[in-house]
């Protein structure tokens, strides 16, 4: 092999090595930060990932809503109207967050199957619903209870 060729070689592995670097750096990235749907359901049964962050759906449970120290810390429960999740939150809600509202938050399970939110996103007008939330609320009567 000539030096011209090996120097050719050379470069080429070199480039499809960077190449895999690169690839495999983009790869454990996404992997870190996906965030899959559950429904509340989903949560009580397990299939949410116990230390990763995920989005849980659902609507806010009427009288659900607490607020124990007066501050920017609030409780309030997440359903399906099959299972119900309580879901804590430290920060400012949405202003069209309220009880009877469908919301998807963002945040990781405690030891206690709790969901520890680190955003809240509110639907913002009367007529959207995140596609993740409908599927999981269709057909579902609220003014059974």
């Amino acid at each position: 092999m000539t030096p011209a060729r090996k120097k050719r070689l050379t470069l080429i592995l070199l480039l499809v090595a960077g190449v895999g670097l690169a690839l495999t750096f983009m790869l454990k990235a996404f992997n870190e930060n996906v965030m899959f749907y559950y429904s509340t359901t989903d949560v009580v049964q397990g299939k949410a990932p116990k230390n990763h962050p995920f989005r849980i759906g659902g609507m806010v449970v009427k009288g659900s809503v607490k607020r124990p120290d007066k501050g920017v810390w609030v409780e309030f429960d997440l359903t399906d109207n099959a299972e119900v999740v309580k879901v804590h939150y430290e920060g400012i809600l949405p202003d069209l967050f309220r009880e009877g509202q469908g919301i998807i938050a963002n945040g990781k399970l405690d030891e206690n199957g709790n969901v520890i939110a680190t955003e809240v996103l509110a639907k913002h007008d009367e007529n959207y619903m995140a596609p993740e939330v409908k599927e999981t609320m269709k057909n579902v009567d609220f003014d059974k209870k």
